[in-house]
């Protein structure tokens, strides 16, 4: 995300240190979920898995993205080409609860659409916004659908070389949980 919250894939410093953080994070995730559009961004990597492209952090990316399993929500795909990937048959709401009950890893949300739902759904227990030093001016924004106000608590932050910063926050029942 830009600092001015817009969430573009083109956008952004895509360099080593990031796709290692991006790495051990799907490392520790027992799923991600994904609407269409975000899914068929990510079918870069398999590509790289054939062709690996040399560079360390990246391929090594490509492989852990290959192996997390994936829930895509949508209406128009029939069958996806990737092997770790299923289309969604329940709700997001069944679908988390059910990835819960499965395992105690952490259900990561990589479109904005979803985390949206599961934001309204009271379904996060974190948000890691990855925001780049970046004023994009125009695009869409991660909350812009959101029709509840969400109190949140930061709880981490991690500054990587480039200037990018990443700001993890837990969801507080109200403003009064903001205050020490």
């Amino acid at each position: 995300m830009t600092l001015d919250g817009v969430c573009d894939h083109t956008i952004g410093i895509a360099d080593d240190e990031l796709h290692d953080h991006y790495s051990a994070l799907l490392r520790s995730a027992g799923a991600i979920l994904y609407g269409r559009i975000t899914y068929q961004l990510m079918e870069y990597w398999p590509p790289l898995l054939k062709n690996p492209t040399g560079n360390r952090a990246m391929d090594e990316f490509a492989a852990i993205m290959d192996k997390i399993p994936k829930v895509v929500y949508s209406r128009t795909l029939k069958k996806l080409d990737w092997e770790s990937a299923r289309i969604a048959t329940r709700s997001l709401e069944e679908e988390i609860r059910m990835l819960k009950q499965q395992s105690d890893r952490d259900i990561l949300i990589g479109s904005p659409s979803l985390i949206v739902a599961a934001t309204e759904l009271k379904l996060v227990d974190e948000y890691q916004l990855c925001i780049h030093p970046i004023i994009a001016g125009r695009g869409m924004k991660l909350f812009t659908n959101s029709s509840d106000m969400t109190f949140l608590k930061l709880v981490k932050t991690k500054t990587f070389r480039s200037g990018v910063i990443l700001l993890c926050y837990e969801p507080v029942a109200d403003a009064t949980g903001l205050v020490q």
